[in-house]
């Protein structure tokens, strides 16, 4: 033989096969018969078999605490768990984490694989929901016409607001037959009521898991989903949850609930209207007294250019009267000089001098008064100035040019928009000389 043969040893091989397994079976579910049932501590060891075929499980005492029934040989179960092979003996074993009874066992593992299947396809996101109306006058509910689910819902709605229409859409909700009608209900209500409707309540009264089947089926999931009327699910008791409830807008705990959540008391609702109105009020004064403020200081504002003109003039009255006094004052001072002069003089009394010194006088009296006069001009000149900037700003400077301001007759506030006013209202015209009363009779 040239070639090379691979000889496994035994542990090698049941190694390779045990690897294989427990990576192609990470997760499995089995259904079978509990046979050779032991307890060692609660590490359950059985064997899961049917009419055919046998295989060797084991069950943990981490997993048999969660167990919610007591395992018997001879009982029909479902088993979650990963296949594994168990080396010393060659033989492969089904670990096992999770153990019910077979007939509700199956019903859940279809429940959990509906829900999971949904969730995928995005019919349980949020996004995609619709928002229940705030106060809908027109319910459709969809739900057995007998017992005492539809009698509480028409109490609950009627004793909270009663000027309600509501239609009822009679399904049968179990059995043979009810999740096809429920779906068709959904179906009709948005074909026929689409426009009309503003939401649906799907209802039922407590029961098993049996009992709710219907709603875990996906042909009413998938109406729900493709409903355009927003869908409340009222199904079962608080702790009853369907697949119906997952894929609808809002989900009920109860169907009196669901009567409670889509329509508020009439009190309560006029309690929050009376609540508005008061905040609104406030809200509505405090804008008023805004606006208030704002117009005085725009007033204020208005008038500012010709009490700075006014206060102008004033200081260059008040600097004008300064300087002549600081002038006399320096005058007055320059006579008591030569008063002073004069008396030396008439003491020395040199004819000369006198003469040379009254020159003098003359000569600085001749100065200062140059002096004086070219300072008073270029004051005047300023002034001039200061008065012709003021009479450009002035208000009455435009009004001369033959401007005028209108102002409405009733709040006196000045118009500065046509579409403000209409025909018939009254106005007051101020004029460069005068003001005139009148009444629109047109405006472009």
């Amino acid at each position: 033989m040239n070639k090379e043969i691979n000889i496994f040893t035994v542990s090698e091989l049941t190694s390779i096969v045990k690897d294989v397994l427990e990576n192609a079976f990470p997760s499995i579910w089995v259904r079978g018969e509990i046979s050779n049932l032991k307890n060692y501590g609660n590490h359950l060891f059985f064997t899961l078999k049917d009419e055919r075929s046998q295989i060797r499980a084991v069950l943990f005492r981490g997993y048999f605490n969660s167990l919610k029934f007591n395992p018997k040989d001879g009982m029909s179960v479902i088993v979650r768990g990963t296949l594994s092979l168990y080396q010393a003996r060659g033989e492969f074993q089904l670990i096992a984490n999770y153990m019910e009874p077979l007939g509700i066992g199956l019903l859940k593992l279809a429940y959990e694989e509906l829900k999971e299947k949904l969730s995928k396809k995005g019919y349980f996101d949020e996004d995609r929901k619709k928002k229940i109306p705030f106060l809908p006058q027109k319910i459709a509910i969809i739900t057995s016409p007998k017992g005492a689910v539809i009698k509480d819902i028409l109490n609950i709605l009627r004793r909270r607001y009663y000027n309600l229409h509501i239609i009822i859409i009679p399904v049968k909700v179990q059995g043979e037959g009810a999740r096809e009608e429920i779906a068709d209900a959904i179906r009709f209500v948005n074909e026929k009521f689409a426009d009309y409707i503003e939401v649906i309540i799907l209802a039922r009264g407590g029961g098993s898991l049996e009992d709710l089947w219907a709603f875990n089926e996906e042909i009413v999931a998938d109406a729900i989903y493709k409903s355009r009327i927003p869908i409340i699910s009222a199904i079962g008791h608080e702790t009853d949850f369907t697949i119906a409830d997952f894929v609808a807008d809002l989900r009920a705990p109860t169907p009196s609930a669901a009567a409670e959540l889509v329509v508020q008391k009439k009190e309560d609702i006029e309690k929050i209207i009376r609540i508005n109105y008061r905040r609104l009020k406030y809200l509505a004064r405090k804008h008023i007294l805004l606006l208030k403020k704002r117009l005085i200081s725009e007033e204020r504002a208005l008038k500012s250019p010709i009490i700075n003109m006014k206060m102008r003039i004033l200081r260059a009255y008040e600097i004008r009267e300064r300087f002549i006094l600081a002038f006399k004052n320096q005058l007055d001072k320059k006579k008591k000089k030569l008063l002073g002069f004069e008396k030396n003089l008439s003491l020395l009394s040199p004819i000369r001098l006198l003469k040379v010194n009254k020159e003098k006088i003359f000569t600085y009296h001749s100065k200062i008064l140059k002096s004086f006069e070219k300072i008073l001009m270029i004051r005047k000149e300023k002034v001039a100035v200061f008065a012709g900037k003021i009479d450009v700003l002035s208000p009455l400077k435009v009004l001369s040019k033959g401007y005028s301001i209108t102002f409405d007759l009733k709040s006196n506030k000045v118009i500065k928009d046509a579409s403000l006013v209409e025909i018939g209202d009254s106005v007051k015209i101020k004029l460069f000389k005068g003001i005139l009363v009148g009444e629109v009779k047109g405006k472009e």
